[in-house]
Order: C-alpha cells, then structure tokens, then sequence
C-alpha cells in the first residue's frame, strides 16, 4: 500500500502555475534554458489546459492547490483556472507597482482580485525585473497584504534561467520585510538554495515566515532543511512542487523517503499550508 492511499487527508501543494497556451506563449526565451534542463521543453512549450493540469493532481492525489499568478502568468488566466474548478484552486494573485499607472493602481488592483476573486495571496519573483523585495514601490502592496489578510508568497534562492541575477534571491531580503512588517505572513520559495541556512534562520526568526518546497524533489532537500523539517522547524515547512517545472508525483511520493513522523509530515503536507495562507475553512 503506497503511503499516498493511507493518507486521512488531502494533500495540499502552494506553489503550482497554470500553463496554458497562452501563458506559454508570452514566456521570454531566455526562460526556456531552465525548461531545457528540466527536459519538458515540448510540452511547456505547446501549453498544458488547465483541466488537464488538475488530472494531474488527481492522480497524484493532491487535493488542492495554490495557483498563481506572476509577471509572466496573467492574473485572467489564473481567474479562469479558479472559476473552473473552485474546489481544487486557490488563486495567487500578483499587481506590478513599476507600470506606468504606478504603486496605487497595484494596490486597488491587488484588492479586486481578493475581494472579486477570493484570492488568497499575492506572489512576486523578484529576479524578473532585477527588484529586491526591499525596493519602496512594493512596500504598499506589503501594507495592503496585512489590511487584506493575505499572504506574501516569494521567490527565494537561485534563479533557476541562468540569464537572471541570484542576488534579488537573498533570504535576507525576507528578513527586513518581516521587520518591517511583523503581522505580514510570508512564505518563501525554493527552501532558499544555495543560501537554505540564511532562510532557515529568518524563518525560526520570525513567527509569521515559512519556507516552500517549490522546484526541489525531496532527495535533493538540503540535509539542513531535512532536520529543521524534522524538529524545530515541523510548524514553518511546506510541501510545493512548482508544476510544470516539476511534475506533481515525483515531489510528492519522495517524501515518503524522508520517512518523517505521521504527525510532521501532515504538517508538512497540510496543515502548514492552511495556517501559512490562513486558509482554514476553504479546504
């Protein structure tokens, strides 16, 4: 019996992106190198419909999932991926204060997508654009986040096209934004890679930091993160699998090779996620 079958609940995954034809088709070229290397170029490239997107997790066994949005993955797109399937997608949003229309138009419209779409957090990757989570025109939509009551979900680590700059990737970047803005729950990306010990540290730092999974299969989890995973971290990880970058199954069946307690890894499965977006009552 596989550990999937055993399972009382449902599996929860924070980090997974819609990749339909037309979110494929907006991709920079430059961002293809980290597909190549991951070796679903063909399939990336043609787009992934939605609907088949959640066959994949059904046969994965992820209940559900955290989908978002981004600066190269429309928020239209995201909505529509929710409104098909409300009871299996949870919306990400993301507004961008550097347009023309400036920070307050990002503001209302980080507003709209929760109030009109139910959206439960809004996502940034800092290395598009070269902006640190530091930089002043973001800092409205942190404020916004707290009035709003949603989550900050961001990347962190090395970038994954190596045409891209790391550096925006610091975990201490999360660090002075988790000063600034203590009630601000933010769950960051990629466990932090290459600097995990730096995201491992703000995250025991701060009570309203968490660290995801996202883009890492679990035999390659830092041995770090595996024993803050284990003991005094059990409360701030959480699973991810950053689809399609990765497929749902492989991150997910190799945790059973963690060979973690019943109650960490539920935590790690579920219940992180529901407190890290504060979610409860919509799964």
């Amino acid at each position: 019996m596989s550990p999937e079958s055993t399972r009382d609940y449902g599996v929860i995954d924070a980090w997974i992106q819609p990749w339909t034809v037309e979110v494929a088709g907006i991709q920079p070229e430059r961002n293809w190198a980290l597909v190549d290397r991951y070796g679903g170029d063909s399939r990336l490239r043609a787009g992934i419909p939605i609907d088949a997107m959640v066959d994949e997790m059904d046969a994965a066994g992820i209940a559900v999932g955290l989908c978002s949005a981004g600066p190269l993955v429309p928020v239209a797109v995201v909505e529509e991926a929710v409104a098909r399937h409300p009871d299996r997608l949870l919306g990400v949003g993301y507004a961008d204060p550097f347009t023309t229309d400036g920070v307050m138009a990002a503001v209302l419209e980080l507003g709209r997508q929760v109030r009109e779409l139910g959206f439960v957090g809004l996502k940034l990757e800092p290395f598009i654009g070269d902006r640190p989570l530091t930089l002043p025109q973001w800092y409205p939509l942190y404020a916004a986040c707290c009035d709003l009551g949603i989550t900050l979900q961001v990347q962190v680590g090395n970038t994954g096209p190596p045409s891209y700059p790391s550096e925006t990737g610091r975990p201490l970047y999360v660090d002075r934004v988790a000063v600034d803005f203590p009630e601000l729950r933010i769950v960051a990306g990629h466990i932090g890679w290459p600097w995990t010990e730096e995201m491992i540290a703000v995250a025991q730092k701060h009570p309203n930091v968490w660290i995801d999974t996202s883009a890492h299969l679990p035999k390659h989890y830092p041995e770090r993160f595996v024993n803050f995973l284990r003991r005094f971290g059990r409360a701030k990880c959480i699973w991810a699998s950053d689809w399609p970058i990765l497929d749902f199954e492989r991150p997910l069946q190799g945790v059973a090779d963690l060979a973690l307690p019943a109650e960490v890894e539920r935590a790690f499965l579920r219940d992180n996620a529901v407190a890290a977006f504060a979610i409860q009552g919509r799964v």
